[in-house]
């Protein structure tokens, strides 16, 4: 399945029916009044959260959404049906942005299964010439058409709901340790960038379990958009922890921690503020003596505790998920009995 997390949509809500022009003509009556009735409500744009879905795919190739109009008055004061309502499912954790110059304004932010907001209401259905009769006006031939729906272009944006969020340099290990830890079979390779678009793996440790979600790697410059950081950033916002990988065989890992850290800042959004967990991957290519030295090194420069890890054969997992679990609100991590099986755990869990 592609993964793709914004798209640009049309929609318009139905317009409502028109009002009827009629006239009564009854056998024995001897003066058939009007009994034109209104038109029927154009029905509403609604978008609803639905569990299951975690990409805008199909927006890509389906962009306009069209509400049923609504239908027209009748004779004998029949109001005309009511045109039936459009639902458009997204994937929760979806955004709703109007298609202004900044796209900042967010008209709606779907973060929970079975969300519901209506985006445009339909228009409403014009009057019949019945509701036009007065004492004076006794045949009156007066209608109104049906309003005309709403009308709007809005940007959907996904933000991934996970409770801890990897981040680190391009070739940090990432995708190796989000399948260490998970099902995810995210794909590795010798070389940066391998991971295109964010992964998600539910973690099991000690009987609890809580979402991980692994995200490209960040250059200079992500913030600000450079190599679509700023989109890949957006999928952090909502975790609780941030889990940041730094490769001990790589770069200096000061600087790397420092780019990184940069690169937080300037984004904003709280993530500046969101509790960090340093860790040296791959330490199964490194010299003990040499992580001690850079433990020390990212200590002095306000790095905190430094984990030592490696995610290739699973050393020092324990104590990182130890600390992971001791970071998260318990209200996030799920208890589970020590060795019990969900119907799926033998199967791959990846969602995107």
């Amino acid at each position: 399945m592609h993964f793709l997390d914004q798209a640009k949509i049309y929609i318009r809500a139905g317009g409502g029916g028109p009002g009827a022009v009629s006239f009564r003509r009854e056998k024995y009556v001897e003066y058939g009044g009007p009994d034109g009735g209104n038109g029927g409500k154009g029905g509403d744009i609604i978008v609803e959260a639905v569990a299951g879905l975690n990409t805008l795919i199909d927006f890509r190739y389906t962009q306009h959404f069209k509400a049923p109009r609504g239908g027209h008055g009748m004779g004998k004061n029949r109001t005309g049906a009511q045109g039936s309502d459009l639902v458009i499912k997204v994937p929760v954790g979806t955004q709703i942005i109007a298609d202004d110059e900044d796209r900042d304004t967010v008209l709606a932010d779907l973060t929970e299964a079975g969300q519901r907001v209506v985006l445009l209401e339909g228009g409403m259905g014009g009057r019949g010439n019945l509701s036009y009769k007065t004492s004076t006006n006794r045949a009156p031939r007066q209608h109104q058409p049906g309003i005309p729906g709403e009308e709007l272009w809005v940007w959907l944006r996904l933000k991934l709901l996970a409770d801890v969020g990897l981040v680190g340099l391009p070739n940090a290990g990432k995708s190796t340790f989000i399948n260490q830890l998970s099902n995810t079979q995210a794909k590795v390779g010798a070389y940066p960038f391998t991971t295109l678009h964010p992964q998600l793996g539910v973690v099991r440790h000690k009987g609890r379990e809580f979402v991980l979600a692994d995200i490209p790697g960040l250059i200079a410059g992500a913030a600000d958009g450079a190599g679509i950081g700023d989109r890949f950033l957006g999928h952090i916002e909502r975790c609780r922890v941030l889990i940041h990988l730094i490769d001990i065989a790589g770069t200096d890992p000061a600087e790397a921690m420092q780019v990184v850290d940069e690169e937080l800042d300037a984004y904003g959004a709280g993530l500046e503020d969101k509790p960090r967990l340093v860790v040296l991957n791959k330490m199964d290519l490194a010299d003990p003596e040499l992580a001690a030295s850079f433990t020390r090194e990212l200590q002095a420069v306000g790095a905190g505790d430094v984990y030592a890890i490696s995610g290739a054969t699973g050393e020092g997992m324990d104590a990182l998920l130890d600390a992971v679990i001791a970071q998260l609100p318990a209200a996030t991590v799920t208890e589970r009995p020590e060795g019990e099986l969900e119907e799926d755990d033998e199967r791959p869990w990846s969602p995107l």
